[in-house]
């Protein structure tokens, strides 16, 4: 499908009443040419002839026609503008729901002021086009014709000499086309540079005033804004250049009128109404000429818009439920219940890459439901990426993640994520109240069970002493409240959605041990059946679970439970020194009975 095909299939829902609103055009258009005629009757009837009663009729229909008209004009516009805003809602829409669907590939590669000028700029531009450019375009078209029919009707030889202007005009048209293309691409593409550098540095601020980089990150702008800049004056020399020529081909047209149509009337072979006729169509021919530069300008600007958003939408994520996994149906869609799952899970021989880099290698285990698997490792072992595959974030590059012995590849991506509670490193929290917040997952749920999640995660005590409560609004990406208040909200996200999976990923890393403690404590009182994943770095975190894995590089290189893999005497052990100081001494004697 091209951009055009897919833009028009937005527009015919809507086809009605364009070409409502295009008759309507068109009637306006018609009218236009009533006036300059009456102009011509009064000047040879009225005025040379002197019959003076024909006047009082004469005005009475320019009165009418210019009500009329008026009338008119305001209903084809109030169409247009409608059928525009339902165009700009229904893409809006669709180019949302879209990105939505796009999986974790797609925004590691895209940038999030680039997304937002597709649905900001761009859109606006396709809206102007349907709510101005199109019955604009069409209705000088008409105005163009109907001039030349009434000049041929008044002189053959008039009417053609004024056509002499139009191979040019054709000409200029083309060349300016041409060139404005691409202008508009390079304006687009540095405005959505600029955008994303102004939304990277805003959601930034704090990481640019605690390192004082401000006049360094100013000078950067000034780069962007310089670019953007030089790529509209770039832009604007493009019709600065061809305006002028169209300008001075609707002047043209005045010129041969007054001297031909002025040879003419001395000659006798028209009378003065009808030079006054062929004048008061001049207007009707001059304004298409004038507004060629700006229409090809418009019409390059929509183009441009179009395809860019349309090489947004038109991306396929990788990760997607297949065909005949069974899904949510669709009258469900607010439906927050979910069919539950065993939380059972194995990974069979999963290898993982990208960018040709190795990122997790054959990593086999298994964890029947119930269980807590502890996970630790070195910054960049691949801890994460194993909950990422378990999710279906990303697909394995080889091997098989399996919950309840079923390849996540080939389950329903909606349930397994919506029995998937997790507590993520980067927290992030919504513009919307603590409570609005925590109850995300499940927007049904009571008041009561909110605060049930809260005491859970140790959040009930600081969300109490906020100004508002649970009402209190939390700034963007969750500004104003610290780093374990962040966090412990997050967790208490997750442990509301009641998974049949939590995931942890470093949840507690910025919370004191005392409460740290407390939410291991709350952690095993969740119902039997859950299964649990906790990725750390602190060995208190993890030692009491079922199952303990160590990665370092991608691969898991030990594995077992606490005492386990004390005993080992590896990097287990190792970090168990490093924390907490000299390993039990029993634990070394297993190891030497070994």
């Amino acid at each position: 499908m091209t951009p055009m095909k897919w833009f028009y299939g937005f527009l015919k829902k809507y086809r009605k009443l364009m070409i409502s609103g295009l008759f309507l055009t068109t009637i306006i258009a018609a009218l236009s040419i009533v006036n300059p005629y009456i102009s011509g009757i009064m000047v040879d009837d009225v005025i040379v002839a002197g019959n003076y009663d024909l006047l009082p009729k004469l005005i009475g229909c320019l009165v009418a026609i210019t009500l009329v008209t008026c009338v008119l004009r305001f209903l084809y516009l109030l169409m247009f503008e409608t059928a525009s805003q339902g165009v700009l809602y229904d893409m809006r829409s669709t180019v949302y729901r879209k990105l939505l669907e796009e999986d974790l590939n797609f925004y590691n590669k895209k940038r999030t002021g680039d997304l937002m000028s597709r649905q900001t700029g761009d859109m606006d531009a396709i809206r102007h086009f349907v709510a101005g450019i199109i019955y604009s375009v069409y209705q000088n078209v008409l105005l163009f014709a109907f001039a030349l029919v009434m000049i041929f009707t008044v002189s053959p030889k008039l009417a053609l000499c004024m056509l002499v202007v139009l191979p040019f005009t054709a000409i200029s048209t083309f060349m300016q086309s041409k060139e404005v293309k691409p202008a508009f691409q390079r304006n687009r593409d540095c405005f959505s540079s600029l955008n994303a550098f102004v939304q990277e540095n805003i959601s930034g601020n704090r990481v640019v005033k605690a390192f004082a980089k401000e006049e360094y990150e100013k000078g950067k702008f000034q780069v962007e804004n310089d670019r953007f800049r030089d790529a509209q004056i770039k832009g604007s020399r493009v019709w600065m250049k061809y305006v002028p020529i169209f300008e001075i081909l609707a002047y043209a047209l005045t010129v041969v009128l007054m001297l031909y149509g002025g040879y003419m009337v001395i000659q006798g072979e028209v009378t003065l109404g009808d030079l006054v006729k062929v004048n008061g169509y001049l207007w009707m021919l001059n304004s298409p000429l004038r507004m060629a530069g700006w229409w090809v300008n418009d019409i390059q600007n929509f183009v441009t818009s179009v395809e860019k958003i349309y090489a947004t939408y038109s991306e396929e994520p990788k990760v997607r439920t297949p065909r005949f996994a069974p899904t949510q149906k669709p009258e469900a869609e607010f439906d927050y219940s979910h069919e539950k799952i065993r939380g059972e899970v194995e990974f069979r021989d999963v290898s993982y890459s990208a960018d040709d880099e190795d990122i997790v290698k054959d990593i086999s285990f298994k964890v029947e439901a119930g269980q807590t698997v502890g996970i630790i490792g070195s910054t960049g072992s691949g801890k994460s990426t194993l909950m990422n595959l378990l999710c279906r974030f990303y697909d394995a590059t080889t091997g098989q993640v399996l919950v309840n012995g079923t390849d996540v590849r080939d389950m329903d991506l909606y349930n397994l994520r919506d029995n998937i509670g997790m507590a993520m490193q980067d927290v992030f929290l919504f513009s919307d109240t603590v409570e609005g917040n925590i109850a995300y997952g499940r927007p049904d749920c009571s008041f009561d069970q909110v605060k049930k999640a809260a005491i859970m995660a140790d959040a009930n005590h600081f969300i109490k002493s906020m100004p508002d409560g649970y009402d209190t609004i939390v700034g963007e990406r969750g500004m104003g409240l610290s780093g374990g208040q962040k966090q412990r909200i997050s967790l208490a996200r997750a442990l509301l959605k009641d998974p049949s999976i939590l995931i942890l990923d470093d949840t507690t890393s910025a919370v004191d041990m005392e409460t740290e403690s407390y939410i291991q404590k709350q952690l095993k009182s969740i119902k039997e059946g859950c299964t649990v994943f906790i990725i750390a770095y602190r060995i208190s975190s993890i030692k009491d679970a079922d199952l303990i894995l160590v990665m370092d590089e991608g691969r898991i290189i030990e594995r077992g439970t606490h005492s386990e893999l004390l005993a080992m005497d590896g990097y287990y052990a190792k970090a168990f020194h490093n924390q907490y100081g000299e390993i039990p001494e029993e634990l070394l004697q297993k190891k030497s009975i070994a």
